[in-house]
């Protein structure tokens, strides 16, 4: 009889022979080796599904031995505390009895939660390349959208977690009142010494090491791929260490290392690229006067930015021929060929256009509490400069603290699910694009009649898992309807459309369009950070624009000071990001990728990644085979590295990335 049949069969339960004598531990044992069997063949059977790369990295040796370790580890925190109350309280009294119930509630909860986490591991690394991190977290503060979501497309994943969760807790629950009864309580002078005994293997165990540091993922780790790494953690080590890791996040020097605070101000001054003398404020570091490159009347900005939209679904950069209508539009503005984003999150991508903000291992500051008001945004400078401001988004504003986030620092108006009337079509992150860029069209006409200039974030969500759009709209590029491709192609219809609309549009003349996406879809890879699945379009449009390719490699922090001087708003601001109307042609560019914990400093084909408690390392990027070569370390280039790395984490806690306080301008220069 198997082992779910015979846990489910109550008859037997009741009927089998106990053992009169059971030690009282054997629950916490039995247990344990349960646990260790679920982590242990749950990582082989990962990496056998990554065998290419295991391979490549020469990981099976690693995987098993450092994986053994790991699960120990997590063993000795999940149990050690069941461990010292069974050693202490365990017998036949009232404590003992009730102890006794606390003991099989705890085994069957934490036989559950390891259980389900290595079960949703798959999926979520088919999404995110890594195993269960702080994005795990995250997103559990929306269940609405998130279970939407999984709804829509993973239904299969959903009812065989739902499946195994509810098995594992009955079958948990029945095991841990099998080996609980009949129990040999331990005699009252053997106690505090099987207490000492507890507290000694739990506190070894689960440090792991006798060195100044208690094992961590970067103790075990010994590929340049990430997902190699993190496949020889256990899913609830991976996401305890990461929600551990979040109480740190202000500071990034407690992730990459120290400098002197003169010398990380020092160092992105110098690499602004602006002189030293512009640089005037003690009390906002950052803050220069910035020279618009247009002198005539303010123009309009919006900011059109699109979900997920890799350069590898981008025909006219090499990728997949998804676009047409981004590609047929590139030949009539300025296309960027090798702009970077930021992150791997939407709000990373928000983060870094709409503020300019540079990047850390932390959260984006859209979500961060010293951030929610008095933090710059180009919306609060354009609203001091008289712009009307707002955000338009397709779903629901709430989601990812956008709307305290915007409200607080500029946005005058936010337009969300519930302000459309009789949408053409409604998925699970909201209305379609088309709803979305039609009723941004809308906006822009009304605004222009009003005679004041005005900025307009808009912010698609039609290319998002399930991937859900209107038919009958594209031909679609492969079956079925409700794919990434088809989504993407999707997205870009909409594009299209609304462009059709705004050429012809009143406000055209007056107005300057980026179209930019936020990140790329399921980054992930085998480089310590995937560069090539931060290579994101960028396109600015409107009236004047001359069309051209830039080959510079650039940021999204880039975008944002070159909208302002491309609009002709002159003024001061903390960004640091360049403007490029301003670059000379030969500048080799530059960007800054975080990816996980991981930073990378790309100049040029030059890049240095820093690396949680490890040594930087120094790369030389091949472009077209989008591959890193290691090469000796650049010390001058992994210093400006942490130089950035630690600029955002000081910034942000010592509330630095401000305008000074005054007045608000009503009137334009």
């Amino acid at each position: 009889m198997g082992l779910l049949s015979l846990l489910s069969n109550k008859d037997y339960i009741k009927s089998a022979r106990y053992p009169k004598h059971q030690h009282s531990f054997k629950a916490i044992i039995i247990f344990a080796l349960i646990i260790l069997a679920v982590t242990t063949v749950s990582r082989l059977g990962l990496s056998l599904w990554q065998l290419e790369r295991v391979n490549d990295a020469q990981g099976w040796s690693h995987i098993i031995l450092q994986g053994l370790r790991v699960d120990f580890a997590t063993l000795c925190w999940l149990l050690g505390l069941a461990g010292l109350g069974t050693a202490l309280l365990s017998g036949k009294h009232a404590i003992g009895k009730l102890w006794t119930v606390l003991l099989r509630i705890w085994l069957t909860l934490g036989l559950w939660l390891i259980v389900f986490l290595e079960i949703s591991t798959p999926s979520f690394i088919q999404e995110y390349g890594l195993r269960p991190n702080r994005l795990y977290v995250e997103y559990l503060i929306y269940p609405k959208e998130v279970l939407s979501m999984l709804w829509a497309g993973r239904k299969l994943e959903l009812l065989l977690a739902l499946v195994v969760s509810v098995t594992t807790l009955i079958g948990g629950w029945r095991l841990s009142g099998y080996f609980t009864r009949n129990v040999r309580f331990p005699r009252w002078y053997w106690r505090p010494m099987l207490a000492v005994i507890v507290i000694c293997i739990t506190i070894l165990g689960a440090r792991s090491s006798l060195g100044h540091r208690p094992l961590n993922p970067s103790l075990v780790a010994f590929s340049d791929d990430p997902l190699v790494n993190s496949l020889l953690l256990n899913s609830s080590y991976s996401l305890t260490f990461a929600i551990k890791q979040m109480g740190n996040e202000q500071d990034a020097s407690k992730v990459y290392g120290k400098l002197e605070q003169q010398k990380i101000i020092d160092i992105i001054r110098q690499q602004s690229g602006r002189s030293v003398e512009a640089f005037t404020s003690n009390e906002f570091p950052s803050l220069t006067f910035n020279q618009a490159t247009y002198q005539g009347n303010p123009k309009n900005l919006v900011i059109i930015l699109q979900e997920s939209l890799g350069a590898r679904f981008v025909g006219s950069l090499g990728g997949l021929p998804l676009t047409p209508s981004i590609d047929e539009l590139s030949s009539q503005g300025w296309f960027f060929e090798n702009l970077y984003a930021t992150g791997t999150r939407s709000v990373r991508g928000i983060e870094a256009i709409t503020t300019g903000f540079t990047p850390t291992p932390a959260r984006a500051v859209v979500k961060l509490g010293k951030s929610q008001t008095n933090f710059f945004t180009i919306a609060e400078l354009l609203k001091r400069q008289g712009y009307l401001t707002q955000f338009i988004y397709g779903g629901e504003s709430h989601f990812d603290n956008m709307r305290s986030f915007f409200l607080g620092n500029g946005f005058s108006q936010i337009i969300d699910q519930d302000d459309y009337k009789n949408p053409a079509f409604v998925a699970s992150w909201g209305v379609s694009d088309e709803d979305l860029l039609f009723r941004a069209h809308d906006e822009f006409t009304e605004m222009h009649q009003q005679g004041k200039p005005f900025f307009s974030l808009v912010f698609s969500s039609s290319n998002h898992d399930p991937y859900e759009f209107p038919d009958n709209r594209i031909e679609l590029y492969e079956q079925p309807q409700y794919t990434m491709h088809n989504a993407v192609k999707y997205a870009d219809y909409a594009v299209g459309e609304f462009f059709k609309k705004a050429q012809k549009a009143d406000y055209w003349n007056d107005t300057l369009f980026l179209v930019v996406a936020d990140h790329d879809s399921r980054v992930g890879g085998a480089s310590l950070v995937p560069i090539s699945r931060f290579r994101i379009p960028g396109l600015i449009l409107g009236g004047g624009v001359d069309a051209k390719r830039d080959p510079r490699v650039v940021s999204q922090i880039d975008m944002a000071p070159t909208l302002l001087s491309m609009i002709g708003i002159s003024g001061s601001y903390p960004m640091l990001g360049r403007d490029l109307t301003q670059q000379a042609s030969d500048w080799q560019g530059r960007a800054l990728m975080q990816y996980d914990k991981n930073f990378a400093l790309l100049e040029g084909k030059n890049v240095t990644i820093l690396q949680p408690e490890q040594p930087a390392k120094s790369f030389v990027y091949d472009f077209s085979k989008e591959t890193l070569t290691s090469r000796e370390l650049d010390t001058q280039q992994a210093e400006n590295a942490l130089g950035w790395a630690l600029w955002g984490s000081a910034a942000y806690n010592q509330h630095w990335f401000s305008l000074p306080k005054r007045e608000a301008e009503t009137e334009l220069r």
